[in-house]
C-alpha cells in the first residue's frame, strides 16, 4: 500500500526569530538554513524582506538547495493596487521560491486590527495570491487566528481561506495563532474545512501555549492536512511553536504515521538529529532542555535501581524507541537510590566490566550512597563518579599531588582610581617527584585557582592545553553562611567533548578546587596520558 507524502515547513528564522532573547544575525541564518536543508525539511522560511536589513541580505539570492526557499508577509493593503503597495514589491523583488502571505481570517481581528471591511480583507488575499502566482511562485497563505475564527464565524474564516485557494495557493495554513486550540478541536475544525479545501492543500501552523501543538499538528494530520509548519526546537513567539525535532522523529518511529507517511528526512538523517537540536541551542545560545522527547540529555536516562534492572534485561521495558535512531543515548545514572543494576551498567558503558557478585560493588555503592547523603551528586557528575569508581574498583593513575593552595583577594583602587577586586591563587604541587610553584592572577578565587592549577603542570602541559571550563554552577545545600556548598562544573576540549566534576565543602573555594582537580585528572585519563615517572 502506497504511502501518502506529508510536507515539512520550518520556520525557526521567521517565527522563530520572534523568541525573547533569540536575534539572528546574518550568518547564524545561513547556517541554520544550511542545517535544514540537510537535514531534509521540504520548506524553509527564511524570514520577512523589507522587514529589516539582515532579512533583506538573506533575500538576495536563494539559501537552499532543495529546500523550498519562502519568503514571508502581508497580502497588500486594502486601498491599494498592487502594483503600488511596497510590501507586496518587496516580496514579489526577493530571490525567493515561494511566498507565504499572512492574512486575518478572523472576522474580529480583521475589523479591530485592520478597520477594513470583511469584503476589503477578502479581496487584498485574491488578489496577493494572484499577483505572486503571476510572477511564477509558489504561494501560502498563512491564515492567522484561523481557529479562533472559524469557532466564531465558520463562513468568514472559509471564505478567506477558500480565496486563496481558488486564487492557486498550493498550501493554505491554518494557524492556531493564539495557541489555546485543543486537539480535539483542531482535528474537527481540519476535517471540515477539508471538505471545501482538499487535504493536500492544508497545512497547520500550532503555537504551544497550551503544550499541544506537537498534538494539534499530529490531530490535523489525522484530519488530512498534509503539510506541518514548526521550528527547531519549538522556539518561537511566548511559549513556541510546534517542535519539529519532536515532530519528526513521530513521523518516522511511530506506525501510525511511519505506516502512512513519507517524509523528507531519511534515517541517517534522523540519526543526527540530537547532534543537529543541540548545534543549534548552541547557535542561538541557550541552554539545551535535557528533558527534551527524543534528543534531550536525559531522554533515555534512568536512575531508579529497579528501572535499570529491567533495561539491563530488556531496554523496551522503559524505553519507547532505541535511542540511537535520533543520534541519543541510553544512559544510567548512579545516585543514591542506585542499585547494582545502575552500578553495573554505568560501569560497563565507561569500558569497567565488573561481574555482579564483584565485592568491591558493595563498597562502591556504599561509598556514593554515603557521598550524596552529605552533598555529592554524581547522577549530574559523570566525570567524578568515574574517577571515584576507579579509584574503587581499578586505579587513577597519580598524575600529580596537591600539597597546599592559597587565594587571596584583595579590594583597592587601582592606579587610574577605580575600585577593583583581585584574586590571586598560590598551587604548590609535586609532578613526577618534582615540586612546583604556580601563581596567577584572576577575575574571582575560582578563575584564578584555575589558572593556577594548570599553568605549570610539566609534561602534562600540552595533554591538557585545550581544556576549557565552560560552567559553573554553585548550590548551597543548607542555609547560613556557614553552609555546605556544592560546586558542579561543565568542561570541554577542542575534540568537541564535555564532562561534569563535582566538588562538595563547607568552603566553596575548596568545593570548587576539587571539581577542577577532577576536571584535570579526567582529561589526562581520557587522554591516556601515562604519569610522570
Amino acid at each position: 500500500m502506497s504511502k501518502e507524502r506529508l510536507y515539512l515547513f520550518d520556520t525557526t528564522l521567521r517565527d522563530g526569530a520572534q523568541t525573547n532573547g533569540v536575534d539572528f544575525a546574518l550568518e547564524d541564518k545561513l547556517e541554520v538554513a544550511r542545517m535544514l536543508d540537510a537535514l531534509g525539511i521540504d520548506y524553509v522560511e527564511g524570514g520577512y524582506p523589507g522587514a529589516n536589513p539582515t532579512d533583506t541580505t538573506f533575500f538576495s539570492k536563494k539559501r537552499t538547495r532543495s529546500a523550498t526557499f519562502t519568503a514571508f508577509g502581508m497580502t497588500k493593503r486594502a486601498g491599494v493596487s498592487v502594483s503600488n503597495d511596497p510590501g507586496l514589491r518587496g516580496l514579489l523583488d526577493a530571490e525567493a521560491d515561494a511566498i507565504c502571505f499572512v492574512a486575518k481570517t478572523s472576522d474580529y481581528h480583521v475589523k479591530l486590527a485592520l478597520g477594513i471591511s470583511e469584503e476589503e480583507n477578502v479581496e487584498s488575499i485574491r488578489q496577493s495570491v494572484t499577483a505572486a502566482r503571476d510572477a511564477g511562485r509558489e504561494v501560502l497563505l498563512d491564515c492567522e487566528h484561523f481557529f479562533d475564527g472559524y469557532k466564531a464565524n465558520p463562513d468568514y474564516a472559509l471564505a478567506c481561506a477558500k480565496a486563496a485557494y481558488d486564487a492557486g495557493a498550493r498550501w493554505i495554513v491554518l494557524c492556531d495563532t493564539n495557541g489555546g486550540t485543543l486537539p480535539e478541536e483542531v482535528e474537527a475544525i481540519v476535517a471540515e474545512v477539508a471538505t471545501t479545501i482538499p487535504g493536500d492543500h492544508l497545512s497547520i501552523h500550532a503555537h504551544n501555549d497550551t503544550e499541544q501543538a506537537v498534538a494539534n499538528s499530529l490531530a490535523a494530520v489525522r484530519a488530512g492536512a498534509r503539510q506541518i509548519q514548526g521550528t527547531l526546537n519549538g522556539i518561537g513567539e511566548r511559549c513556541g511553536n510546534a517542535n519539529l525535532t519532536s515532530l519528526i522523529p513521530t513521523l518516522m518511529l511511530k506506525p501510525a504515521f511511519s505506516d502512512a507517511f513519507d517524509i523528507g528526512v531519511d534515517v541517517d538523517s534522523l540519526a543526527d538529529l540530537s547532534r543537529i537540536a543541540h548545534r543549534f541551542d548552541e547557535l542561538v545560545n541557550r541552554s539545551p532542555n535535557r528533558q527534551a522527547p527524543y534528543v534531550g540529555a536525559s531522554a533515555f536516562t534512568t536512575k531508579a535501581g529497579i528501572h535499570a534492572s529491567a533495561i539491563a534485561k530488556d531496554p523496551r521495558t522503559y524505553e519507547h524507541i532505541d535511542p540511537t535512531h535520533v543520534g541519543n543515548r541510553r544512559q544510567v545514572l548512579v545516585s543514591d537510590q542506585a542499585g547494582k543494576a545502575n552500578l553495573v551498567a554505568e560501569l560497563e558503558r565507561m569500558g569497567l566490566a565488573v561481574a555482579r557478585d564483584d565485592s568491591r560493588l558493595e563498597g562502591l555503592l556504599r561509598e556514593v550512597k554515603e557521598r550524596e547523603s552529605v552533598g555529592y551528586a554524581y547522577e549530574a557528575a559523570g566525570a567524578s563518579f568515574e574517577l571515584l569508581a576507579r579509584g574503587i574498583l581499578g586505579s587513577v593513575p597519580e598524575y600529580f599531588d596537591v600539597d597546599s593552595f592559597k587565594v587571596e583577594v584583595e579590594r583597592r583602587h587601582n592606579a587610574l582610581g577605580n575600585l577593583v577586586t583581585v584574586s590571586e591563587a598560590v598551587v604548590k604541587l609535586t609532578v613526577g617527584g618534582e615540586r612546583l610553584l604556580t601563581v596567577a592572577e584572576g577575575n574571582g578565587p575560582v578563575n584564578a585557582l584555575d589558572k593556577a592549577l594548570r599553568k605549570d603542570l610539566g609534561v602534562y602541559r600540552d595533554a591538557i592545553a585545550d581544556l576549557e571550563l565552560i560552567d559553573y554552577k554553585v548550590r548551597i545545600l543548607n542555609g547560613g553562611t556557614g553552609a555546605v556548598t556544592r560546586v558542579l562544573i561543565e568542561s570541554a576540549d577542542a575534540s568537541g567533548n564535555s564532562w561534569f566534576t563535582v566538588g562538595v565543602s563547607e568552603n566553596i573555594v575548596d568545593a570548587s578546587f576539587e571539581a577542577l582537580n577532577d576536571s584535570i585528572v579526567y582529561k589526562l585519563l581520557r587522554e591516556g596520558v601515562e604519569p610522570a615517572a
